[in-house]
């Protein structure tokens, strides 16, 4: 695997050292001008599909389940193209973001919090999600984990429509 490029996301409540690390991996599925998301229905909430790493798996093998259990698609991993390297209070979390196409469809295995807050797989337009993504800053101080999340998904679309022809499938 080629090194991805790496951008760091240092938390205003960093403590400066992380004592935990959590790894996950995440799936840009691009088609038709449209980008694959897993969307929260109960409360409008936007991600790329993917999810925590488990013992014993590799970064692609951790790509293919999470996207599987989330939206039913079973994906090809193409590229590992960027490595985005979070610092909340004493947690580092590190995010793969892969280039992946479709290969065919399956179904959801949504755990119980997914299935909650209604997980849908939605296919959305690449300039609407990044619209939806670049308004991370109008959660300061209202809610966190969506101002982080979507500041880190606004990062690795930018990254991928910023250079773009460095990451043809």
């Amino acid at each position: 695997m080629d090194k991805p490029k790496i951008i760091d996301i240092i938390g205003e409540n960093y403590y400066g050292k992380y004592s935990k690390t959590r790894i996950a991996c995440r799936a840009v599925i691009i088609q038709d001008n449209k980008v694959l998301i897993s969307y929260l229905q109960r409360n409008d909430f936007s991600m790329f599909p993917g999810g925590g790493l488990e013992d014993g798996e590799t970064l692609e093998e951790c790509v293919s389940r999470e996207v599987l259990e989330e939206t039913g698609y079973i994906i090809k991993p193409i590229k590992c193209y960027l490595e985005i390297d979070e610092y909340y209070e004493d947690y580092k979390y590190l995010s793969y973001y892969f280039l992946a196409k479709v290969e065919s469809k399956a179904t959801q295995k949504l755990t119980e919090g997914e299935a909650y807050f209604n997980l849908i797989p939605k296919w959305i337009n690449i300039n609407e999600l990044l619209d939806i993504f670049s308004k991370h800053k109008m959660y300061y101080n209202i809610d966190e984990v969506r101002r982080g999340t979507y500041l880190r998904e606004y990062e690795a679309l930018k990254e991928l429509i910023n250079n773009g022809d460095n990451y043809v499938i």
